[in-house]
Order: structure tokens, then sequence, then C-alpha cells
């Protein structure tokens, strides 16, 4: 009995020691500085505080008095991640420094440096739906494709699980071999650009593989699953471009004033004046107009905004972001067709950045299907062809992560936690001009559920597809006259 009070006094005496060492005065500074950064970096400020009704300032002073009668360091980090999720925007988050041994496994596998098909695939809703018949000939493993029948015909079913090069484990070992790298090869920027441009090209190259045996087969309705798709990149632009014949008009995006965006249009604006002087002098006109434009905005960006009264609730004076900029750079839309001759071309207009891209590889009735973890670019490619009424969009809400992070985003360091945190610093607008990160609503709401297995998903999403066939058919009647 006095060996287990002794115990107990003795384990009260270590957590009142270990409470006494923790300070939490430098976690307040910590939070004062991740404050500021939204204050000048967050590109979806006004969002939050307008739209999404987020009072600011009170989730800080709530998180500031958490922080004073914290007691541990996870009790800190959890406060911080906390006030993230009341954020309510899946790009606003903290970095915490992870152990070393991760890194060092990494270090002898290239793939997993460039995490290339590091994360497990989840197959498409569609293909638990009874008599699913996948293609047998397949160019990679980064699009599981296959023939379902609903409603009296041959449906397509294509599963795009990222928007990113490193979505399919085989294509990293392909790019190695094709690049002749070894797998314990050291790889820098330069490198990296170097695999990426090369799985982006063959990407491009099989997933036009894949519309067109799709077709083959007899689909004269397209399903594109895009849940769980957590985004990627610019490459999005170019697939949906692929999967209808209508010229899609792209979102208008914003960024936010300051340094970081001024750099990135000052090297656009170089890039631009280079290009000029070998280009066409019939297309000189065109590209001294995106340069005088540039500039212009260039101009606007160096302009500060204080985004303090945000924090209150209240609109300030200036224009929180820079507006009239395209998802796909420069251009809005044209002809990739006449782009394709343009040595320039990548520069204004994303998509021409793929040498396979081409619009309208599919040219039937098209219907995607999102869900609460479709995010980011996902979020851009099903709001892009909502807009433009190219595709019905099924399934349940997305996740209203919106644009995220250009050339690296503007990571703030939190000197005490060793923590980094990361705010988007650009925004999509749709064609209403509501802001992305409020998410995608359906056309055709579906229960989706995230306890639900696959068998339970894919019943939920066979029992609404007829009336997305019906209605991404009278879509194409109407918008294909």
């Amino acid at each position: 009995m006095q060996g287990i009070m002794l115990l107990g006094a003795a384990l009260v005496l270590v957590t009142q020691n270990a409470s006494s060492r923790f300070d939490p005065k430098p976690w307040v500074e910590d939070l004062e500085v991740a404050r500021r950064a939204l204050v000048e970096k967050y590109a979806n400020l006004e969002w939050a505080a307008l739209e999404r009704e987020a009072d600011l300032d009170r989730r800080f002073a709530e998180a500031r008095a958490s922080l004073r009668t914290a007691t541990s360091d996870a009790e800190a980090r959890a406060i911080f991640d906390r006030l993230t999720r009341r954020l309510g925007d899946a790009h606003v988050l903290f970095r915490w420094p992870s152990s070393t041994t991760s890194h060092a496994r990494a270090d002898n596998d290239l793939c997993a440096r460039l995490d290339m098909g590091t994360q497990p695939q989840v197959p498409s809703i569609a293909s638990f739906v009874p008599g699913y018949a996948p293609l047998k000939s397949s160019p990679s493993d980064a699009f599981a494709a296959g023939i379902i029948q609903a409603d009296g015909q041959k449906v397509g079913v294509l599963r795009i699980g990222s928007f990113d090069f490193g979505q399919a484990p085989g294509l990293c070992q392909e790019a190695l071999t094709a690049l002749k790298l070894p797998a314990d090869a050291p790889c820098d920027v330069a490198c990296e650009d170097h695999v990426g441009a090369w799985a982006y090209e063959r990407m491009t190259h099989d997933l036009e593989a894949r519309l067109r045996a799709l077709r083959a087969a007899g689909a004269t309705t397209l399903v594109v699953d895009i849940t769980r798709n957590g985004g990627g990149s610019e490459w999005v632009e170019a697939v949906a471009r692929m999967l209808t014949a209508k010229r899609l008009k792209p979102e208008e995006s914003g960024i936010v004033r300051g340094n970081h965006w001024v750099s990135a249009l000052s090297r656009f604006e170089a890039d631009l004046r280079k290009a000029m002087v070998t280009a066409d002098p019939a297309d000189r006109p065109l590209l001294a107009g995106i340069l005088d434009e540039s500039e212009a905005k260039r101009r606007e960006v160096a302009i500060p905004c204080d985004g303090t009264p945000l924090f209150r609730g209240e609109r300030p004076a200036c224009s929180w972001l820079v507006k009239g900029f395209h998802a796909t750079r420069a251009v809005a839309a044209m002809d990739p067709a006449v782009l394709r001759q343009k040595p320039w071309a990548r520069l204004v207009f994303s998509a021409m950045e793929f040498p396979y891209y081409q619009e309208g590889v599919w040219r039937g009735p098209l219907i995607v299907v999102v869900d609460g973890g479709t995010a980011s670019a996902a979020e851009e490619f099903a709001a892009v062809l909502q807009d433009n009424e190219a595709a019905v969009i099924m399934g349940s809400p997305s996740a209203g992560a919106g644009c995220g992070y250009t050339n690296g985003g503007t990571p703030t360091a939190l000197r005490h936690s060793g923590a980094v945190l990361q705010v988007p610093d650009c925004a999509r607008f749709r064609a209403d001009g509501t802001n992305e990160v409020m998410g995608i609503q359906p056309d055709v709401l579906v229960g989706f559920r995230q306890p639900d297995g696959p068998h339970r998903l894919s019943a939920r999403f066979a029992d609404k597809l007829p009336e997305a066939l019906r209605r991404a058919k009278a879509l194409w009647r109407t918008t294909n006259p």
C-alpha cells in the first residue's frame, strides 16, 4: 500500500514538473505570426470573413486563451490544428516537423522522394456495380476503365485518382527506365521537372488511348470518377478539354498582393519578351497585349491591401485580391491546332505543355462523379465542366479546397514550434462569381457517406445513375445542336 502511495505521489510530481516546464509564451508568439500571415497572404481571407462568417478575431482569441492554459507541446499543436479545421479551408494547414527516419528511408528510393506511386490507388465506385466489365488492354496502370450497362445503354467508366504525375505506381519505374535514372540517383528540381514532363506526356497519351478504347467498346455516355481525388497540377485543364468538344472558358483567378506574385509576373514578362524576339511578326501584337496586361497587373499586385478589417468581419477599403487572370494562364481559350505551331504557346496557355493534348477526344454526354474527398484541382476540373454546361455533376458536395499554392506558395515558418504555415496564394471564381473554395454542388445528389464501404457506395451511385444519364443526354443535345 505504501509503495502504491509513493508511486502515485511520484506520478503527480512528474506531471507537475512537466506542466511547470511548459511555457506557452513562445506558442502565443507563433500564433501571432500565423495571424499576421493570414492578414498578409491568405487568398481566401475575404471569403472566410464575409461569406463563411468565420469571426477570425474570436477564433484567434479562443486559441490564444487555450494556449495559455495548455500543459504540453502536443496540446499546443492540437490547438493550432483545431484553428485551421474551424477555418474550413483545406489548403490552410500547419506542417509540423517530422522525424528523420522516414526521410532516410526515402533517400534510397527516387520514386519515394518524388512521391510517385506511393499512395494506394482507390478503385472506381462504378467498378463494384454488378456487371462491370474492365477494359482488357491497358497502356499503363494510370487510368482504370470499364463498361457498365445502365438505362438500356453501354456506359463508359474512367477513374482518375489524381491530377498529379505521381498517381500511378508503374509510371515512376517506366520514367526512370526511359530517362536512364538509377533508383538511388540524386534528383534536383531540374531532374524532377524532367521526370514530371515525361510522366505527364505519357499520361496524356494513355488518357487519349483510354477514351478511344471506351468509345470503340460501344460506350455512348462517359462517367468520370474523381471521388477521393485530392487534386494535382495544371494538367487538369488539359484533361477537361480532352473530354468535351466544347471550347471551355476557364475560371477567373484572383491572386494575393505582395512580392510572391510580383516576382512570378516579372519572370513571366521576361520570358514573354524573349519569346517576342523570335515570334512570327503576325503574333507580336497578341503577345504585346498580353505583356501590357501583365505589367499593369503586376503594378497593381505591388500595392498592398491591409486585411486587418476582415478579421473584424469588415470589408477593407481596397480590393483584397487582384482579379482578371485565367486558370489557364494568360489566354482564356484558343484553338490548340493553331497554338501547336507556336513556340510561345505553352507560356500563355497551360494545356499546351502536354504534347498529346487535343480538344474533344471524347465528344459525347459526360458525367463527373464527386464526393467529400474531391478537392483542389479536382474541384477545378468539375467546376469548369459544370460552368460551361459540358458535364452533369453527380455525387455529394466536394471538399471545398479551391485554389492552392503556386510556385512553391508563400510558406511562413514559426520559429518556436518549427511548424510551417501554408495558406493559398490564389483563388478561383466560378461563372456566377462565387469562390470555388465553397465546394462543388452536384446537379444530381447522391447520398455518399464517408463510412460506406465500396459496395454500398456503388449501390448509391447505381441508384442515381439513370437520372444522371437522362440529364447528361438532355444537356448534350441542348449544347451540341
